[in-house]
């Protein structure tokens, strides 16, 4: 029996919609909120009303992209949790209509779960288990892939994450929001060993980011704004390298605890170029088998909650339609 998943994610600030027919992803449809960029950061208010006049539009062309008529949808899958509850909210309820009235079961997904599972989109995908690094401007993780459905969070951030980090950063050295995509952009052409940033030094697989934030901060706090703007392409590049070469080390010493040598990432940071490169280069060197998403699978997309939706429909793995979403939620 063929298996067509209708999948919708509304964590943040990006409103999406997916198809996925026995594990293809048929369609990926993501609308961008352009509203935050004055503020320097999501406003979580305009950001639910955003999702509000953008899920119809979204949902529908998803739909027409796939070239599927409603009454072929098996089950609707959405973003259960984290994210921003109003944002969250949003996708909940248009998720359950959608069930109620098609008479569909309901699949919540966990974003970050998600993330991983983007991995199993593209035709070269890897083969269980996998190690995972997951990096967003939320989380900062090490997952262990056992299943598509056993994942184990083998090392996380304890304070703050990479994503975070690098816009952070970015709004230190004058960039504006997002500035993550602007410190990659001018570190391409920077000295990455032009200046040495603190790397926090965490037990086991752990991350910390908020002393390499500091370490920035109390060495830009020295210098004259004519100094950061000259030297803007070379402090890009060495704090991308430092956060990256923060993310690498932890990668290496988790395979060589757990003796898995297939190697992920995803999230919104393995878009940037640095630790995509970083990846690549160890893994030859390290003799990986290294998998990285496209970019439209790093950042937040429907066709990562649908391919986990696919995987938990195979299981039964429904929940009821007095579902209620979660801002924060445990694995």
């Amino acid at each position: 029996m063929s298996v067509t998943i209708l999948a919708i994610e509304s964590s943040c600030d990006e409103t999406a919609a997916a198809v996925c027919k026995d594990g293809l992803i048929l369609s990926n449809i993501i609308a961008s909120q352009s509203v935050h960029e004055k503020y320097g950061g999501v406003v979580p208010e305009l950001a639910s009303r955003a999702h509000m006049q953008n899920i119809v539009p979204v949902v529908d062309q998803a739909i027409k992209d796939a070239d599927i008529h409603l009454s072929e949808i098996n089950a609707i899958a959405f973003t259960q949790a984290p994210g921003l509850i109003g944002s969250l909210l949003v996708g909940t309820q248009f998720a359950k209509s959608l069930s109620l009235s098609l008479q569909v079961p309901l699949i919540g997904v966990h974003h970050m779960q998600a993330h991983v599972l983007a991995n199993l989109i593209p035709t070269n995908r890897p083969s269980f288990p996998f190690l995972c690094l997951t990096v967003s401007g939320g989380h900062t993780q090490i997952v262990l892939a056992k299943s598509a459905l056993e994942l184990e969070v083998i090392g996380e951030t304890i304070d703050d994450a990479a994503g975070e980090a690098f816009d952070k950063t970015a709004k230190l050295l004058g960039l504006p929001y997002p500035g993550g995509p602007l410190i990659d952009q001018y570190a391409q052409i920077g000295d990455p060993l032009k200046f040495k940033f603190a790397e926090p030094q965490i037990p086991e697989l752990n991350f910390s980011f908020s002393g390499l934030k500091t370490s920035v901060l109390y060495f830009l706090q020295k210098q004259t704004p004519e100094f950061i703007l000259e030297n803007r392409n070379d402090l890009c590049a060495s704090i991308q390298y430092t956060i990256v070469q923060i993310l690498l080390k932890k990668l290496i010493k988790a395979v060589n605890q757990t003796n898995v040598k297939q190697v992920c990432i995803a999230g919104g940071v393995s878009a940037n170029s640095g630790l995509r490169n970083g990846l690549k280069s160890l893994g030859e060197k390290k003799g990986w088998q290294v998998y990285i998403p496209d970019f439209s699978y790093c950042t937040d997309n429907a066709a990562m909650i649908a391919i986990t939706g696919y995987h938990k429909y195979l299981n039964n793995q429904f929940v009821p339609l007095s579902v209620n979403p979660s801002a924060r939620a445990e694995w």
